[in-house]
């Protein structure tokens, strides 16, 4: 048994889909389904009582949608990283979805090692996307809204920490190669989110492709597969 588990609850409203997402995840000797839910609303009762790691989310469902369940989860339980997964690809699905919080969005079509390898990505604070919705993300941040990121420029050390975030580090690991405080870490983010108007470290990595500040070859796994 692996020292460290990842504890996993599934939400979708089609139970059959459920149950074969957790048959896939029982062959993953540190992956562990904690729990199951039919609809938002019961995904954010049971990721309170349980805390997961991992939240795998479905968009479409009775009661609340993924969306909202999402904005929810991550407001209430920092620690649990939502993984979006979805039929749709569509735009008023994806940017919602990054921007309530989730790290991570993958297709219903993908394969099961697709769908462990987004799991163990997200877990480690790092944004998973498809190439598909990465591509979307990309045309987004390339033609931004009318809102423009403030003129309060990043400073030397928010610069080196944005391209951190954009390789997929965690706090931790940012503060390992600074070697910072992790809580100084903390700081940095969130005043790069701020000073760019940013919503999430998902925005903050697609911000620094788009400026040139990081590559897609500096991020292997912001893609998956």
């Amino acid at each position: 048994m692996p020292s460290t588990l990842i504890r996993v609850l599934i939400t979708d409203d089609h139970a059959i889909v459920r149950k074969g997402i957790a048959a896939l995840l029982a062959t993953e000797p540190d992956i562990q389904v904690v729990g199951e839910a039919a609809d938002g609303a019961d995904a954010v009762a049971k990721a309170r009582a349980l805390q997961p790691d991992v939240v795998l989310m479905d968009m479409m469902m009775p009661k609340m949608d993924g969306i909202e369940a999402t904005r929810q989860i991550t407001a209430a339980l920092p620690g649990t990283r939502v993984l979006v997964l979805t039929s749709f690809a569509a735009d008023d699905k994806v940017f919602p979805a990054i921007k309530a919080g989730a790290l991570g969005y993958l297709l219903k079509d993908s394969g099961p090692h697709e769908l462990v390898q987004a799991i163990h990505q997200v877990y480690r604070g790092q944004p998973s996307l498809e190439p598909a919705i990465a591509s979307k993300m990309l045309f987004e941040m390339a033609h931004p809204a009318a809102a423009s990121p403030t003129t309060d420029p990043l400073t030397g050390r928010e610069l080196e920490v944005l391209r951190l975030v954009a390789q997929g580090l965690s706090n931790r690991e940012i503060s390992e190669r600074l070697v910072i405080a992790e809580l100084t870490v903390s700081t940095h983010v969130s005043n790069v989110l701020s000073k760019l108007h940013l919503a999430s470290r998902t925005q903050a990595a697609l911000y620094a492709l788009r400026e040139g500040l990081a590559s897609l070859e500096d991020v292997p796994s912001f893609v998956g597969g």
